[in-house]
């Protein structure tokens, strides 16, 4: 093995160096490829989710400019808020009030940038989807518990500063359908079909019901998006809510 041909021991740097000329030919634009398909091509909240596309929103998320110019292309009606610090790791930089999204929200609430754009990217790509599939409506109205606020988490004296600090996190409480039917997660995460309890123990296990495979598709879509998501089979604490956030851990419970 010693007297092995240098070369053949080299060959291990041939796919590497394809990889790296075929990412340099891409990126200086030499090489074109369909933007969709372009890890350097700017994210479209509109187009069609691919593998690229967490790829592309981390990258947005991670520069105030790009971020902000990608979310002038959300269905939102919002303003820029100043930069401030409340508390001791507390406050917010390159944050947005936002008024209403592609549906009414109630009072208003501040989100950081990449925390509204992954609101955008996740009312786009899955919450009428949701609604349509399983309840043949479309959600006109989000009910939410609020978005920034300075505290622990759970409130809880001696525990590290909740993403609600830092105004990357959002928690949703229910939907309100274009046919005037209301689905809470407190109530409806858990429903069965036809929901009057039965008093026979003997009674057959019954599906879900369509408001909790709903809640459910919003739920797991989430996680496309957001890197924390939280429900009702988290814990207790979220057992009327979702928590959604922007941070340093990816969790989907």
């Amino acid at each position: 093995m010693a007297n092995a041909n240098p070369w053949l021991r080299m060959l291990w740097l041939v796919p590497l160096i394809l990889v790296f000329g075929l990412a340099w030919a891409v990126w200086s634009g030499r090489l074109r490829v369909p933007e969709a398909w372009n890890p350097w091509a700017p994210l479209r909240i509109d187009a069609p989710p691919n593998l690229l596309t967490r790829f592309k929103l981390d990258r947005a998320a991670g520069d105030p400019a790009t971020c902000q110019a990608a979310l002038a292309q959300a269905d939102m009606r919002l303003t820029p808020v100043e930069d401030r610090v409340t508390g001791d790791h507390c406050g917010f930089t390159d944050a947005v009030r936002i008024q209403r999204t592609s549906v009414a929200v109630g009072s208003d609430f501040t989100l950081s940038c990449r925390t509204a754009l992954s609101l955008a990217m996740w009312e786009r790509h899955v919450l009428q989807q949701a609604a349509q599939a399983n309840l043949g409506a479309r959600v006109v109205r989000i009910e939410h518990l609020g978005s920034y606020a300075c505290r622990n988490i759970y409130g809880e004296q001696g525990r590290r500063r909740s993403q609600h600090a830092t105004a990357d996190a959002l928690d949703v409480a229910g939907f309100v359908l274009d046919d005037g039917r209301r689905v809470r997660v407190l109530g409806d995460w858990g429903a069965k079909q036809g929901d009057v309890a039965s008093t026979s123990s003997s009674a057959a296990p019954r599906a879900v019901s369509r408001e909790a495979r709903f809640l459910r598709a919003l739920h797991d879509g989430a996680c496309d998006y957001f890197d924390v998501v939280l429900g009702p089979d988290y814990n207790r604490a979220h057992a009327d809510h979702f928590h959604f956030d922007r941070g340093t851990v990816r969790v989907c419970r």
